[in-house]
């Protein structure tokens, strides 16, 4: 099978766990409970920023109506994009630690916290930048 069919098998089997979570315990061994309990309040992390992003995405559409319609629903659809992409790595994320923590392997890495964090950083200099040119107004 050629490395791209291996990812997708991977990625399939890996997305099948996040709805049958107790086939994680059919591989490797059980890991010392605090090191799941840990990777579960990583999950759970993972899930309240995506839920402040989605938050602040419904705050910028609602409460910046003198906003341009462009700017504003641009915001607004990147922090709303960027907390279902949070909420969707977080369940990918603890089932790939859980897995490797079961089987022994390095935990995996990950380049999403940087994209996160630049998508943030992107729009909070876009509302920087509104912000000033409003009071110039």
């Amino acid at each position: 099978m050629s490395e791209g069919g291996g990812r997708v098998s991977g990625a399939l089997s890996s997305l099948r766990l996040w709805f049958a979570p107790q086939r994680i315990a059919e591989e490797g061994d059980t890991p010392d409970y605090r090191f799941s309990l840990a990777n579960e309040r990583t999950f759970l992390a993972w899930l309240r920023t995506a839920l402040a992003l989605i938050g602040g995405g419904f705050a910028v559409d609602q409460f910046l109506p003198d906003l341009r319609w462009g700017w504003r629903v641009g915001l607004a659809l990147a922090l709303l994009g960027a907390g279902v992409l949070c909420a969707l790595r977080a369940v990918n994320h603890w089932v790939r630690c859980e897995r490797a923590m079961r089987r022994g392997e390095d935990l995996p890495v990950s380049r999403f916290p940087a994209l996160l964090s630049l998508v943030v950083a992107i729009v909070a200099v876009a509302m920087v930048v509104i912000v000033l040119a409003g009071w110039a107004e």
